[in-house]
């Protein structure tokens, strides 16, 4: 009975693999371009969230159960769906890795009761799924804080462009197209379907801003509503938000600075109790 039951967990562990690596190789695959989505992007109503791209059906469900960071997903420029293929892949090589893991000991010999790798098999599966939960945020403030950092560059390139007397649109787009980099590649892409699709372009920034939880772009878009509308000369206004904006990210490294420097007393604390306690162990033996 006892070798039955650990095959059936060998052959479930091996099961379990075989699909991850199924999952890994579809996924890796060029897949048919989904033209409907792409143009229903494209001609969406302003201010409407861009639509997830194409996948399968119990995918999206999948997504929708986990709940998933959608302001996160969308500064990473990823989908629902492809967080929770990233979730499930991990949730299942951590289901696997226990299940495998007895089928090499009962293959060498040792003989595993069949609760162990049951509740581990379990357990890593829980603990890789919030790592790759936690790795997507980890992901997001790293490119929060790049995203910020660049909008400050893009205040003061507006400001240059209006400087030089070119318009609130123009400058939004000539502006854009002096750096590169993934997030102006974001800003550009917004540019170009507010010119596709005859909007605003502040008003497709703010969206942008709204969408991907960056406020500091939202306020490029905002200054630049009022000199599109009422003419206002704002090139001073873009040069002292550019300014206030890096001393608030100034602020915010030298805050987070702090935070990391006090979790350092903590070792420092304990290594001195282990001193003195060396310290004092000889006084103590000798009593």
């Amino acid at each position: 009975m006892i070798l039955n039951w650990q095959l059936a967990a060998a052959v479930l562990g091996g099961a379990a693999i075989g699909l991850g690596l199924f999952l890994v190789v579809r996924e890796a695959l060029p897949a048919t371009p989904a033209l409907g989505p792409a143009l229903r992007r494209l001609h969406q109503p302003p201010g409407q969230v861009a639509t997830a791209r194409g996948g399968p059906d119990w995918l999206g469900g999948l997504s929708r159960w986990l709940r998933p960071p959608h302001r996160q997903l969308a500064l990473l420029d990823r989908t629902p769906e492809q967080y929770a293929l990233s979730v499930l892949l991990s949730a299942l090589v951590g289901f696997a890795t226990p299940a495998l893991t007895s089928a090499v000991l009962f293959l060498g010999g040792v003989s595993v009761p069949l609760a162990v790798p049951l509740l581990g098999s379990l357990g890593m599966a829980f603990l890789a799924g919030l790592l790759a939960h936690r790795e997507v945020l980890a992901k997001a403030d790293a490119a929060r804080d790049e995203f910020r950092q660049a909008v400050c560059t893009y205040l003061d390139l507006v400001a240059l462009q209006l400087s030089a007397a070119h318009g609130p649109v123009q400058s939004l787009e000539r502006a854009a197209t002096v750096c590169d980099g993934w997030v102006f590649d974001r800003i550009r892409e917004a540019l170009r379907i507010a010119q596709l699709q005859m909007h605003s372009p502040w008003d497709e920034l703010q969206e942008l801003a709204d969408r991907i939880g960056i406020p500091e772009l939202g306020d490029v878009g905002a200054i630049m509503r009022s000199s599109g509308s009422e003419g206002a000369q704002v090139h001073e206004t873009l040069r002292s938000r550019a300014d206030s904006l890096r001393d608030q990210i100034r602020t915010d490294n030298l805050a987070r600075a702090e935070g990391v420097t006090s979790r350092l007393d903590i070792p420092g604390s304990l290594l001195v109790f282990v001193l003195l306690g060396f310290a004092v162990y000889p006084f103590l033996a000798r009593l």
